[in-house]
Order: C-alpha cells, then structure tokens, then sequence
C-alpha cells in the first residue's frame, strides 16, 4: 500500500513542479510573474514556458483520473497488492509525459500519455472485476 500512496503523492506533485518550471519561464520571458492575473500572463507565454503550462494543466487532469481509479480499486477492496504495477507505469508514464512536454517531443509525449491512460484503465479494471 505504501508505494501505490507514494505514487499518488508523487503524481500530486508533479503540477506543482511543472508550474515552478513556468514560473522560471514567466521570469525569463517576461521579466516577472504576475500574481494577480497569472493566467493572463501564462497565455503570454511561448516556446518552452507555454509547454510547462500545458504540461501543468494536463498533469491536473491526469491526477483527477488516477485518483479516482484509486478511490474505485479502494472502495471496493482490491488487494493493494495488484495496484503497485499500475501504478509505477502511471507515475513514469507522467513523468515521461512531463519531460517530453518540455522538451517538444510530441509524439514520445502522446505514447506516454496513452501509457498513462492504460495504467489507469487497469486500476479501474482491477476495481471491476476483482
């Protein structure tokens, strides 16, 4: 159980770090974050900073989606056990999927999204057919 919660902290983070990327990018690109419209100003972005935003709002969607496969395979007992698996291809699928969003590799970045799709369509799985 210990690493399937592991994964879930470490998925809880990752928006948070892709949007310390962009806050780096914000600074270089625009000389300062605005604090009081950062969307407006995240819209201003280009290049490498409009990715990290990107990445950052995908990886929000992403962790909806886990967590709620989670919630499924807890609500309904599945041995934690068979959830380690999905959910160590999940965590590195996001963080390939983060990586490749960073660095404009569009077509690693949809394979590792579909990866991370199908880890969580086995935890949901898993919470079907015990």
């Amino acid at each position: 159980m210990t690493i399937v919660v592991l994964c879930l902290l470490i998925a809880v983070f990752l928006p948070y770090v892709l949007s310390g990327i962009a806050v780096r990018h914000k600074r270089l690109q625009l000389g300062t974050v605005d604090n009081n419209n950062p969307r407006a100003q995240a819209a201003q972005l280009t290049g490498a900073g409009a990715r990290a935003v990107a990445a950052q709002l995908n990886a929000w969607e992403a962790l909806a989606v886990f967590t709620a496969a989670l919630i499924a395979a807890f609500y309904v007992d599945v041995e934690p056990g068979r959830l380690v698996i999905p959910a160590l291809i999940f965590v590195v699928a996001r963080i390939a999927h983060a990586f490749c969003y960073l660095r404009d590799l569009a077509s690693a970045r949809s394979a590792s999204f579909f990866v991370g799709v199908l880890a969580c369509l086995w935890i949901f799985r898993l919470a079907i057919f015990p």
